[in-house]
């Protein structure tokens, strides 16, 4: 099965992965943010019909209106001509992102606007470049005119981003529902802009939730993972990309994100939840702040145990202390052996992984450590995941 991204004529193949086990692996990890958009807060902000032969029509009446189309135009390329190549490409392609590129110059997608002052959540791989945008227009359906927008936070690991229309408000909204208490096999509405036409309406179900795929980025030729993707049938096409996946109550529950280009009737969508956790940082930093510790590890085996000598058999050995890092004001050290988070045991990577999920920035870990044949604590108050790691 192909799949393909959502976005113009120049495709953006996506390959499936294989995990790979890394034996030092750099330890990092995200935490949930409030939002604070006026957008998140409420709920059902339209009155809609919640069954007869036009249920789905009042939703689109009442939020198709803040589903918007997005241009982006880049600064001119310096290249001798064509797209740019990447080792081994074209490669199998399973994935794609339905966002349509014209040429390198320039692209479109969609976007929803989810507070009155005119703030879009749309993906971040709308705007591969964001160095060198040139604008951005934004245009409502039904308004002649066309506004321009800024690129105001975007995460890449997330593919969220958020624009600013630069204009006089209040501007429609499309309320923020709750991904988590989703139905598999409950009717979805996807609003967007494939292939330039404009404010096309699709509907399915919701097929799955939980989905994980890799998609290839032909901007930077790497992989990039989506986990816990929404699965739905609704038709999703390049130029999608972005666009809201809607219950029929009138709620985002998803953004549309990627399709199958062999497979009919395979469509992915973040969901809303992971995006509301993030729109705060998004909207007044700019970017996702992430909980970093700042370590690299390996568990122990009997041959690291032999060689090193050490005193016990179980646990994580940190091979790195990255420096400016928690663990480096900490003090830890490499060859440090933990063998306890607060009081859970460490006995394998999982362990660890398990002991410190949920951890925020700020918040005070206590490392048991095995050092020089001394069993000692360490107490790690967790930093910011720094933006080039």
């Amino acid at each position: 099965m192909k799949i393909r991204s959502l976005g113009g004529s120049r495709r953006l193949w996506l390959a499936a992965v294989l995990a790979a086990a890394v034996a030092a692996a750099a330890f990092y990890g995200g935490a949930p943010f409030a939002a604070s958009t006026s957008a998140q807060t409420q709920e059902t902000v339209h009155p809609l019909i919640s069954d007869g032969p036009y249920a789905i029509a009042d939703v689109v009446d009442a939020v198709g209106p803040a589903v918007v189309f997005i241009e982006v135009e880049y600064q001119p390329m310096r290249s001798s001509g064509g797209f740019p190549s990447f080792p081994g490409f074209p490669f199998p392609s399973e994935w794609f992102w339905p966002f349509p590129q014209p040429s390198p110059q320039g692209g479109s997608g969609s976007g929803f606007i989810i507070d009155e002052s005119g703030l879009v959540l749309t993906n971040q791989h709308l705007f591969s470049r964001p160095q060198q945008i040139r604008s951005i227009k934004v245009h409502l359906p039904g308004d002649d005119k066309t506004y321009e927008a800024r690129l105001i936070g975007a995460d890449y690991e997330l593919d969220l981003a958020v624009l600013q229309i630069d204009g006089e408000g209040p501007f429609p909204t499309v309320p923020l529902g709750d991904s988590d208490t989703t139905r598999v096999g409950e009717w979805l509405i996807a609003i967007g802009n494939p292939y330039r036409l404009e404010h096309t309406v699709t509907v399915g179900v919701l097929s799955a939730k939980g989905r994980q795929i890799t998609v290839r980025d032909t901007g930077s030729g790497s992989p990039r993972t989506y986990r816990n993707l929404m699965q739905t049938d609704a038709a999703i096409n390049p130029g999608n990309s972005g666009g809201p996946l809607i219950n029929l109550k009138g709620e985002a529950i998803g953004i549309n994100t990627a399709v199958s280009t062999q497979g009919q009737g395979i469509g992915f969508a973040i969901p809303i939840n992971a995006a509301k956790e993030v729109l705060d940082d998004l909207i007044h930093r700019g970017m996702v702040v992430r909980p970093f510790i700042g370590i690299r590890y390996t568990p122990l085996d009997e041959a690291i145990v032999q060689q090193l000598r050490l005193p016990v058999n179980h646990g994580i050995i940190v091979v790195e202390v990255l420096p400016g890092t928690a663990a480096e004001r900490a003090g830890l050290r490499v060859y440090d052996v933990i063998t306890e988070v607060g009081r859970q045991p460490i006995t394998t990577v999982e362990d660890f992984t398990n002991a410190i999920a949920g951890m925020k920035v700020g918040d005070v870990l206590l490392f048991t450590v095995v050092r020089d044949g001394r069993e000692i604590v360490v107490r790690v108050e967790v930093g910011e995941r720094p933006p080039d790691i």
